[in-house]
């Protein structure tokens, strides 16, 4: 893995970083997300939410209006005005990359597209050795225009950090062999289970992708980075540890020499807890199906959780969703390091001023 993944392209700092980036010249060294992240005291819990950029906001619309969505993800203008709206809204801590889990593959040649209420489809499933080959490694030329929003945005958050974004290699995995999304992911388990060199030869090119997507990411400005693995809950314990953790650990392994934190995240995860921390994560993102406490007993203190209200509940009456806000900061109580998400992606037609009353409330009640 060591001698695929990409190097920057100027003389790094000690810590694996160029010199000008924000963890080293000390724009985001102690901002609260990164405190977190790193186990260390913080004047305030920090909160953002998965897919705040984008989906529920008004000004997201507008902008992105007749634009498709793989288009967008490549336009560097609208990628950094879309990062930057829920956090010029909203008072979160960290902006997350406006993107999506294909965009690397899209990069590298995969012929697929976004298709708007179904998700990414994919023309030519991949299901053979011969299909494998079709997959090359992932160059910083492939994706100039998102490394050059991501520099763009390092320089107009200051000490907001900018978190980078790829698509696990299991959930990659899935949307190639199945074409598209599945509810049962029986083609992608009979892969698995039936051709298990060619499953992993398959799973160490999505792993070498998602890592150096995640690298250039971090090299162009992003002061952390999450891998997210949608599917993934679809697996046990015993076949995740065996034919999918190898393949994260290297997706994540890609930047650790670079010491920014990294969070992993899955869906429908709360048997895998455990398993998604050895993969390397420092961040380990809990959806809504289990309490933060009981998370914190899976993992261990060895690191971080984030998370982790239901999504769903941003839709309730305000004292509700005062109600949920503060039971999730009272199972975080007592937490080594604690980031306030939600347990899962924004939904569209939440109300952007909700949001922005709990980024208020988790401030308020957690200052210091």
């Amino acid at each position: 893995m060591t001698d695929a993944v990409l190097q920057p392209a100027s003389a790094p700092s000690p810590a694996g970083l160029p010199a000008d980036h924000p963890l080293v010249d000390g724009r985001t060294s102690s901002a609260p997300l990164v405190l977190a992240a790193r186990r260390q005291p913080v004047p305030v819990t920090p909160v953002w939410f998965m897919r705040q950029a984008g989906r529920s906001l008004p000004e997201y619309r507008e902008v992105r209006a007749g634009i498709p969505m793989l288009e967008s993800c490549f336009r560097t203008d609208l990628v950094v005005e879309i990062t930057l709206q829920p956090v010029r809204r909203h008072g979160v801590d960290a902006a997350i990359f406006f993107s999506d889990i294909v965009v690397p593959l899209k990069a590298v040649g995969v012929d697929l597209d976004i298709v708007p209420g179904v998700g990414p489809v994919v023309a030519e499933p991949f299901r053979t050795a011969a299909d494998v080959d079709r997959l090359r490694d992932l160059e910083p030329d492939d994706v100039a225009p998102v490394l050059a929003a991501a520099t763009a945005l390092a320089g107009e958050l200051g000490g907001t950090p900018l978190i980078g974004f790829a698509g696990a290699p299991f959930t990659l995995a899935s949307y190639l062999v199945e074409g598209g999304p599945s509810r049962d992911h029986a083609r992608t388990k009979a892969l698995m289970y039936s051709e298990p060199e060619v499953w992993h030869a398959l799973l160490g090119r999505l792993s070498r992708i998602a890592g150096q997507f995640l690298r250039q990411q971090v090299l162009a400005g992003a002061s952390a980075v999450q891998l997210f693995d949608s599917w993934v809950g679809a697996l046990p314990s015993r076949d995740y540890r065996e034919y999918v953790l190898p393949h994260s650990t290297a997706a994540l392994g890609a930047v650790a020499d670079l010491g920014v934190p990294r969070i992993h995240f899955g869906v429908g995860t709360g048997e895998l807890l455990a398993d998604m921390r050895d993969a390397g994560a420092d961040v380990v993102g809990v959806d809504f199906r289990v309490p933060l406490a009981e998370a914190a007993r899976r993992v261990g203190d060895g690191v971080a959780l984030q998370g982790n209200l239901d999504p769903a509940a941003l839709f309730s009456s305000p004292e509700a969703v005062s109600a949920r806000v503060g039971r999730v900061l009272e199972d975080a109580a007592g937490l080594p390091g604690h980031i306030f998400n939600l347990g899962h992606g924004v939904l569209p037609d939440t109300d952007p001023d909700v949001i922005t009353r709990v980024v208020e409330q988790v401030h308020s009640a957690t200052r210091r």
